[in-house]
């Protein structure tokens, strides 16, 4: 079975950078190589990959990485440490 994998990416700014792919490790090696001079990761390397989950359907994959990409930081950084119970309150205190 194919898996599908949505990542979270510190950035050297202190940003987050939220992706989808079907081979990490590539995709790693494409965002730490400045790949693609107009990707979000290009001028803030370097980066650390801090989370990641699999998927076994490339659409719920995608359909969780949008909704990450939505959250607000404080958020984000509770899926990080591993703090699902923290995501119901986080998500009533403010949008996202």
């Amino acid at each position: 079975m194919k898996l599908y994998h949505v990542y979270i990416l510190l950035c050297r700014d202190g940003s987050y950078y939220t992706g989808v792919t079907n081979n990490i490790e590539r995709r790693m090696i494409e965002h730490e190589s400045g790949e693609n001079i107009h990707c979000y990761t290009f001028k803030r390397r370097p980066l650390k990959l801090v989370f990641a989950t699999d998927f076994g359907d490339i659409n719920q994959a995608i359909a969780f990485e949008k909704q990450i990409k939505g959250w607000r930081r404080a958020k984000k950084e509770a899926l990080i440490a591993g703090r699902w119970d923290l995501l119901p309150e986080l998500a009533k205190t403010a949008k996202g």
